[in-house]
């Protein structure tokens, strides 16, 4: 089997290499510009961009199984390319806000939609991984902190569930090399339901220093991001977290996946306490 990572310059998609590459998977590693990938040595890369097409046929060239990040612009046509190299089954990195009741009309999970959907009625298995908030959607606190000595949030007590990146990379290996778990969607949450403000105090405690908050306005936190986050995609954030004020619903999914209970918020500052020093 060899299997095509997309998005390889990613949390996921690096991990995800190295787990393929550790168990004698031969690994293809796709990337808009491969010239910046670190690879273990013999992991082959080809570049592939999901924007355009004109990459396709050469990075699915005797390719079984994909994992696929989620970009509907010419998915129709990596769909159609896929059926004619013979690809059998592809992972998809997906949102759980497919599982809104407006999926079809948030602009958040319509593009994750859009890619699960046009893999139906096709001959390749598909099997979503339909992610929470990831950890790392914290590491920005970080660029704030020495840009502004502050992190500023608009709702500091609504819920978010962070999951993991290494999570997510384990739970794809096991859907790409176990059988058995192809096929189905799964709901990958963090092991806990956290408001921003406790995730704040976790970076906190790992990273042995003070991280002030200021609570903004919905207005002035969107604005502050305009040149980094459409504005579609702010509204919905907004939105979202006002009305996240309760936990979140966690699954056990990824304990069925990988085996393990899915790796706490605290891990994941741990691991990146450094950033949060600087």
């Amino acid at each position: 089997m060899t299997v095509l990572v997309t998005g390889s310059r990613g949390k996921v998609g690096s991990h995800l290499i190295g787990l393929l590459h550790a168990q004698g998977i031969a690994v293809r590693a796709g990337s808009a510009d491969p010239s910046k990938l670190t690879l273990p040595a013999g992991v082959s890369s080809v570049p592939l961009s999901l924007d355009d097409p004109a990459g396709f046929p050469a990075a699915l060239d005797g390719i079984e199984s994909v994992f696929l990040y989620c970009e509907p612009s010419h998915v129709d046509a990596f769909v159609k390319e896929a059926e004619a190299a013979g690809v059998r089954h592809v992972v998809i990195m997906s949102s759980d806000a497919v599982l809104l009741p407006d999926a079809a009309d948030n602009c958040i999970a319509a593009p994750h939609l859009a890619v699960e959907q046009a893999f139906a009625g096709t001959s390749i298995t598909t099997t979503p991984l339909r992610c929470g908030a990831l950890a790392g959607n914290a590491l920005p606190w970080a660029w704030a902190l020495r840009a502004a000595g502050a992190v500023n949030l608009p709702f500091p007590d609504s819920y978010a569930d962070p999951v993991n990146e290494k999570d997510i990379a384990e739970a794809a290996f096991a859907a790409l090399t176990k059988p058995h778990f192809q096929g189905r969607s799964y709901h990958l949450t963090g092991p806990e339901a956290l408001t921003f403000a406790e995730q704040v105090r976790i970076v906190e405690a790992a990273a042995g220093r003070n991280v002030p908050v200021r609570v903004v306005t919905p207005e002035a936190w969107k604005a502050a991001r305009a040149g980094y986050i459409p504005a579609d995609i702010a509204d919905q954030l907004l939105v979202l977290w006002a009305q996240d004020t309760e936990p979140l619903k966690l699954t056990g999914d990824i304990e069925e996946l990988t085996g393990h209970p899915g790796r706490t918020f605290a891990d994941w500052a741990q691991e990146n306490a450094d950033a949060f020093r600087g």
